[in-house]
């Protein structure tokens, strides 16, 4: 039985040069902690081996030559014989890129005088899973989305490995280790998302925006450079042949791996001890808001721990954040600030029968401008299926205001003229589609920038404010901004039954929406029906909200704006 030393046998490549060694009757030494360092050549477990597949995890060659040099030692202390029980083999896993450490650690293999074989694949398969939290948000957000490369599944590399390792004729090959096919960034995006259920798809952002966002996950600086360079410099590479050469088998396609990796993609893996969270610790201006490096929260009992695909900005944390009307805004400093939010369960607390980790969920709760979020259960409701889960979050503040207006306080019927004044708002965008399914006419008002928006949710007529009066001989009006006291005025005229979520107006009804999971479940099933959309105006990172509260003081800020972690 050949006996096999497996360098990084717990990782993307060597666990499965472990089981394929097993299936073809050898035996693979695991290198592990307990049996060897490859800081301390003088500790790897050597006796009795007769081939090495070694990783290199290191950025650079410092300390390879050692390694290689015990290698090589033990061959020539056994004599390089079969009899002696060491062929002197050694099966080095390099890259396409050949990067300056991966060069050197070559030269040293050889001139090692062992028998060698290198491996270089282009990039694998495995590494799309760096965008599942992204996928299960619903948008893969970077640069360089025409980049395209011939990804290959480590398990191809593996096989390749474990054929060298045992048979003859491989010595002195460098194999160039390719998929079979060539794809672009958002063409894997799209292949995830087809096979995994999850509506995703790319986003191209700027390369500077791209780097902010991998420094903001936690990604070290040099990490960021290495994998924007390989992204951006990809070429249309040309599909080997090699895999099918040596296994005598077909390549695996990205899609078979991807089949293989679904639940991966689906279900988050156990949260970081640790969270970002977009917190104040004193009243006052946007300048309050900070990114602080926070304990992740646990469940407690009938609890879940929602992993944060995005939340949305709501007006009213303004006021919240500045101080203002304390008795509607409560809050204990430091506060997370955040009510929307949408994303899967990752874990319940005792008592939990209604979620389970990796549904898609959406609702309202304290403190959801975080990576992670602690709910009740029973506040959470199951997210539309047929939108990116990170749409969902534009959904429940401005959602259930509009649902509440609508069929509680205006209780709009068939036929009836209804005008809705700040249709281009993030309620006036839900208002208008409800109001439509309730049967109305729907005259919406609008300014020059959110008038082609208001339009798309269906106003039967869109006045543009700054241009023309507004209709009178209304059924309701609804009015769903803050305007001067002279402007509510003249509002009260304007409609039969008037309802009003801002300002309050004469004779009119004013409300303040209550969370309703009911209603919210209502307007998930009319989404995936088809009879309402659901389009976000903007979507930014979660560290550009001060801008956003400074853009919505300034007036600058229209529909709904999600932010994702």
């Amino acid at each position: 039985m050949s006996r096999v030393l497996v360098t990084g046998a717990t990782g993307t490549v060597g666990r499965h040069v472990v089981t394929l060694l097993g299936e073809a009757g050898a035996e693979a030494v695991a290198l592990s902690r307990s049996t060897g360092d490859l800081t301390d050549p003088g500790s790897l477990p050597l006796d009795g081996v007769e081939a090495v597949f070694l990783v290199w995890p290191f950025a650079t060659a410092e300390g390879a030559r050692a390694v290689v040099e015990a290698v090589a030692g033990r061959a020539r202390r056994a004599g390089r014989s079969v009899e002696a029980g060491w062929l002197g083999k050694i099966v080095y896993l390099s890259s396409a890129a050949q990067r300056d450490g991966e060069r050197e650690v070559e030269r040293l293999i050889e001139g090692s005088g062992l028998e060698w074989t290198f491996l270089r694949p282009h990039a694998f398969a495995a590494n799309a899973l760096r965008w599942a939290r992204q996928v299960r948000a619903g948008a893969v957000r970077g640069a360089y989305g025409q980049a395209a490369g011939p990804v290959v599944h480590e398990r191809d590399i593996a096989a390749v490995a474990v054929r060298a390792l045992l048979d003859e004729g491989h010595h002195g090959a460098a194999y160039e280790l390719t998929g079979p096919e060539v794809l672009t960034q958002a063409e894997q995006v799209r292949i995830i998302s087809e096979v995994t259920g999850i509506p995703a798809r790319w986003e191209e952002i700027p390369l500077d925006r791209a780097r902010a966002d991998l420094l903001a996950r936690g990604w070290p600086p040099e990490a960021v450079n290495g994998v924007l360079q390989a992204q951006g410099s990809q070429a249309q590479a040309s599909v080997t042949s090699t895999v099918e050469e040596v296994t005598k088998r077909r390549a695996s396609t990205f899609r078979q791996w991807v089949v293989e990796h679904a639940g991966e993609f689906r279900t988050p893996s156990k949260a970081a001890p640790t969270m970002r969270a977009a917190r104040i610790h004193r009243f006052g201006d946007a300048s309050m808001i900070r990114q602080d490096e926070v304990p992740t929260p646990r469940p407690g009992p009938g609890e879940v721990l929602v992993e944060v695909a995005a939340t949305s900005f709501n007006p009213s944390e303004v006021g919240l954040r500045s101080g203002l009307l304390p008795e509607v805004f409560q809050a204990t400093l430091p506060h997370t600030l955040g009510w929307d939010v949408s994303g899967t369960v990752v874990e319940t607390g005792a008592g939990v029968t209604t979620l389970a980790p990796g549904d898609r969920v959406f609702g309202m709760v304290s403190g959801a401008a975080a990576e992670y979020a602690v709910a009740p259960a029973e506040v959470l409701v199951m997210a539309p299926e047929s939108i990116p889960l990170a749409d969902a979050a534009a959904i429940p503040v401005a959602g259930l205001t509009a649902w509440q207006a609508i069929f509680e306080h205006a209780r709009i019927t068939p036929e009836q003229r209804v005008l809705i004044n700040g249709a281009g708002g993030g309620v006036g965008r839900f208002a208008v589609p409800l109001a439509k399914l309730a049967g109305a006419h729907v005259t919406a008002t609008a300014g020059p920038r959110s008038a082609d928006a208001v339009r798309r949710t269906g106003a039967d007529e869109v006045v543009d404010y700054t241009e023309a009066p507004l209709p009178g001989g209304m059924d309701v009006l609804l009015n769903l901004i803050p305007i001067p006291e002279d402007a509510a005025k003249a509002l009260a005229g304007l409609g039969r039954v008037i309802v009003t979520i801002a300002t309050p107006i004469e004779g009119g009804t004013h409300f303040v929406m209550r969370y309703d999971p009911g209603q919210l479940a209502a307007m998930a099933a009319l989404i995936d029906e088809g009879r309402l959309a659901v389009e976000a105006a903007e979507s930014h990172p979660l560290s550009e909200l001060p801008e956003i509260h400074r853009r919505a003081e300034s007036g600058d800020t229209h529909g709904k704006i999600t932010l994702y972690p």
